[in-house]
């Protein structure tokens, strides 16, 4: 036993990385690769001065450091830069598609910057849209990503919010043109022959409804389409804390319309999930999408383009404003001092897909 635990220890002196294999340093690492340890802590640590490093070098670091099952020492890094390396992101409802297709982009920028996240669903409460923030800045986070959140005030952390309009010092906000999508939704259901349309306007809770509606405004009035009451139900109107959309009060405010006895050949909805739930509706009352009713959606979500049929919808570039939205959120808190942007307007896109065509003469 005593000569195994001898020839064990010579191999150790032989190869430093073995006998470090289960703790492996940095400077193990480097000797190892016969790399400066300034070389290999800028890749591991995903500096911008990596971009200096020749891209197969880079490779063979990275390779190294999984077989030999290296991690960086988070907390020698945090103290060094005096810095935690953490934001937090507060949303609605993470698992709903809007927000989900958002987080997928914060997430993939987050992770290649070395940052790491936490995340809190508020699911439209009041307390806890104020209490929230708070308690994320408690843990020491660097900076904050509102995701359709409401801010009253400035906090005293870097702040970048999605889908807010409210200016608020130190507070950038990155948010689709409503008033371009609200025309190109109106202008394709237009050119389609549609004058009586329904509508599904946002939820009393989401920062993007008053902008949107003022959009469809303008739109219409371009178009000549007369907005009747009787058929426009806000989503979730009754709700104290409106939450999340679900495909259920699409469903139900479909119902309603039909009931009215009000006859529309067309429906644009506020998002795609009130609209997948419409088309439901439509289809148990016996009716056609879009023989007998056009419908248009509003985010582009996954589902958007795997329904019967198809969904028609404008969409937000939702992955992208969340990458947008990391990358400013980490500008801001690299750079302090400089003047946050107030806001950042992103471009949407129609989507013509199934649910949209010519209106059908009265039967």
């Amino acid at each position: 036993m005593k000569k195994t635990r001898t020839i064990q220890s010579r191999a150790d002196q032989r190869s430093p990385v073995a006998s470090a294999a289960r703790s492996v340093s940095l400077r193990t690492l480097a000797e190892h690769l016969k790399l400066s340890p300034a070389t290999v802590s800028v890749v591991m640590n995903h500096s911008p001065a990596a971009r200096a490093i020749p891209a197969h070098t880079q490779d063979r670091i990275l390779s190294a450091a999984r077989k030999l099952d290296y991690r960086p020492n988070f907390f020698a890094r945090s103290l060094s830069l005096k810095r935690g390396f953490l934001v937090g992101v507060l949303a609605p409802e993470v698992s709903e598609g809007y927000a989900a297709a958002i987080m997928a982009g914060i997430e993939d920028h987050l992770l290649r910057e070395g940052y790491f996240y936490f995340v809190a669903s508020h699911r439209g409460q009041k307390d806890l849209i104020q209490e929230y923030p708070r308690l994320l800045i408690d843990r020491a986070v660097e900076g904050v990503i509102l995701i359709n959140t409401p801010i009253m005030r400035g906090f005293s952390v870097p702040v970048v919010t999605i889908s807010g309009h409210r200016r608020v010092r130190g507070v950038t906000n990155i948010a689709v043109d409503n008033k371009k999508a609200a025309f190109l939704a109106l202008e394709h259901l237009a050119k389609l022959g549609h004058k009586q349309i329904a509508f599904f306007k946002g939820h009393p809770g989401s920062a993007d409804t008053e902008y949107r509606w003022k959009g469809i405004l303008l739109a219409a009035r371009t178009f000549g389409i007369e907005l009747r009451p009787e058929l426009t139900v806000q989503l979730q109107w009754k709700a104290s804390s409106p939450g999340p959309s679900v495909p259920e009060e699409g469903y139900v405010n479909a119902r309603y319309l039909l009931d009215t006895g009000r006859r529309f050949t067309a429906l644009l909805a506020f998002n795609d999930v009130s609209a997948i739930g419409a088309m439901r509706a439509f289809s148990d009352a016996g009716l056609r999408v879009p023989g007998d009713i056009s419908v248009v959606g509003f985010d582009d979500i996954q589902d958007a383009a795997y329904l019967t049929p198809r969904l028609t919808t404008v969409r937000q570039p939702l992955r992208e404003m969340g990458k947008l939205a990391a990358q400013q959120l980490l500008q801001r808190i690299s750079n302090r001092n400089g003047d946050a942007l107030p806001s950042i307007s992103v471009q949407p896109e129609l989507i013509v897909r199934e649910s949209t065509g010519p209106v059908q003469p009265q039967r």
